[in-house]
């Protein structure tokens, strides 16, 4: 039986864009927390007692 070369280069491609895919999630992961981090602080800010300084 001789090997069959293309499906073995078809599972090092697929395991190849498995692991970018991997990577690429795991590096929006990392990103998000610090978007989200920054989002969230004007948005506690906003909130102002009606009457101060940015009604006048």
């Amino acid at each position: 039986m001789k090997p069959n070369y293309s499906f073995a280069k078809r599972q090092r491609e697929l395991a190849k864009k498995q692991k970018k895919e991997e990577k690429k999630l795991r590096k929006q992961a990392e990103d998000a927390p610090q978007g989200v981090e920054g989002s969230e602080a004007p948005d506690t800010a906003q909130p102002v007692e009606p009457g101060s300084a940015q009604g006048a």
